[in-house]
């Protein structure tokens, strides 16, 4: 055996860490179609020869169609053109190169599958191809500042009930009128937080603590209840919060793959919050994405930027943070049962982070409650679960949680990605037989523990 192919063997599925390669976005090699088409033609050939991924999504299962449908049944016989449609399924989830690749860095095939398709999505972007609808509701920004206002008659025009808006909005936009939307706010989180400090417990174990939340926009413009019940928590456990939000974090854009607009919120984002991290606060994330834009994906796209590498190292999100806690100084008493259970969704943004089922374990701080893992994907991905072309991809694709949640009998489904929550309670209701216990709505995790501190 040579000395490559002893190489090679000993680091195909072995336990070594996977490494990211910085994405060098601003060669002009980059978005070169020739270099791009031999290493998509590269990469598919090592998939092809695997099929180890072909149950995470779509893409992998029509890249094989793709190849085993061709006159040779080998990618020699299929036509770059056709490449389209594998692109278009990836969520950007990073679950093949996390979980599954056994060919990823340090391997000497060098593979990842979620950044060669961002890369094909850059080129496509650069040679003028954007999607209206995804772009504008990627403006999460724009889009919460000029919905706050109006609340009660956007929210009522965005409700699967209302069939006429909705049935409009598809035939305009192609945003699928059976997709659950999220709701807006009449008035964003961090302006609520302004409104004063609470009353933090100076007896809890942990009093002393400071952090700085990250409202991200999914909570600042949506789910506000996260962000209130992630600041009684942590007041109730002696930790002061201070909460900032500079803008989005980019995820967003970096799902269309507009990696200048990434950039851009990176630089601004990471320079405004430096301040905080330099009084000594750790800054603490309430959504999965956007941990894992600032410990991972900013980085990658800016690594020699001062600002990005302090808020990498400075970033945790919310159930690392309340892990912690118990772990080093302990959690303040009353946490209750919650008898009817958790199913805990295991976000794959969260499960990209490394960082182990941080949600789970953080539910199972709570006395006398039945915490079950779900470890597949929603499905959903940013627009992917929204609009009228891939809608139904997603919820087939998130049919085995869906399945899996509904099979634990729990009261309660949680996941650190909002879309993610209402996409599975949503699919949940449509899969579930008559007298199915179903939970009433998707959770953040941080919630049940309000809940079960009697804090909301």
């Amino acid at each position: 055996m040579s000395e490559t192919s002893a190489t090679t063997s000993a680091r195909e599925g072995s336990l070594d860490a996977p490494t990211r390669h910085p994405l060098d976005w601003q060669s002009p090699d980059f978005l070169d179609a020739e270099k791009i088409d031999a290493e998509m033609r590269r990469v598919f050939d090592i998939c092809h020869g695997c099929r180890r991924c072909f149950n995470l999504c779509d893409s992998f299962p029509r890249l094989f169609d793709l190849i085993d449908d061709s006159p040779t049944g080998e990618l020699d016989a299929v036509s770059s053109e056709d490449f389209g449609p594998v692109v278009e399924a990836c969520t950007l989830c990073d679950m093949c190169f996390m979980t599954k690749c056994p060919y990823v860095p340090p391997h000497e095939f060098n593979l990842d599958f979620p950044h060669l398709m961002l890369r094909y999505r850059a080129a496509e972007m650069a040679g003028g191809k954007k999607a209206f609808t995804e772009r504008q509701l990627g403006e999460m920004d724009r889009n919460g500042r000029l919905a706050a206002p109006l609340a009660g008659l956007v929210n009522w025009g965005a409700d699967r009930k209302n069939k006429t808006v909705r049935t409009l909005m598809e035939k305009t936009a192609g945003i699928d009128a059976r997709a659950e939307l999220p709701a807006f706010a009449a008035k964003p989180f961090l302006a609520r937080a302004r409104e004063g400090a609470l009353e933090v417990n100076r007896q809890a174990p942990a009093f002393g603590r400071k952090v700085a939340l990250f409202a991200t926009c999914s909570v600042n413009y949506n789910r506000v209840e996260v962000g209130e019940a992630a600041r009684k928590v942590l007041a109730h456990n002696g930790v002061e919060t201070r909460v900032a939000y500079p803008g989005c974090c980019g995820m967003p854009f970096l799902e269309q793959a507009d990696l200048p607009r990434v950039a851009e919120q990176a630089r601004k984002v990471s320079a405004e919050l430096r301040p905080l991290i330099e009084e000594g606060l750790e800054i603490i994330t309430l959504t999965a994405s956007c941990g894992l834009m600032f410990k991972f994906e900013w980085p990658l796209a800016l690594p020699d930027n001062e600002d990005v590498k302090r808020l990498s190292g400075a970033t945790r999100d919310i159930d690392e943070l309340i892990v912690d806690i118990a772990r080093t100084e302990g959690l303040a008493p009353r946490l209750r049962p919650l008898e009817t259970g958790v199913a805990v969704h295991l976000a794959c943004h969260a499960r990209a982070q490394n960082k182990g089922p941080k949600a789970a374990e953080m539910l199972r701080l709570i006395p006398d409650t039945p915490v079950t893992i779900i470890e597949r994907c929603s499905g959903h991905g940013g627009t992917f679960g929204v609009m009228k072309g891939t809608h139904d991809i997603a919820m087939k694709v998130g049919k085995p949680a869906m399945r899996s949640a509904l099979k634990t009998g729990h009261g309660y489904l949680v996941s650190d990605c909002p879309l993610a929550a209402k996409h599975l309670v949503q699919g949940m209701g449509e899969l579930a037989e008559a007298g199915a216990t179903l939970p009433e709505k998707g959770h953040h995790p941080i919630e049940l523990m309000a809940l079960s501190y009697g804090l909301v």
